[in-house]
């Protein structure tokens, strides 16, 4: 039995789960911060500013 501080199991980092982790957190930076950009982007200036 484990601990307080101990871990009840082990685990390794390898190189295919740190790319898929890197790649995941890209595509959610993207979905979240490169869409409502583009999306906001086409709205007109003057237009934005009035709704602020």
């Amino acid at each position: 039995m484990a601990g307080f501080g101990e871990l009840a199991f082990k685990f390794c980092i390898t190189p295919g789960l740190l790319l898929g982790g890197l790649l995941f957190s890209a595509l959610m930076g993207a979905v979240g911060g490169l869409l409502p950009a583009i999306r906001a982007a086409r709205i007109p200036v003057a237009r934005a500013l009035r709704e602020i």
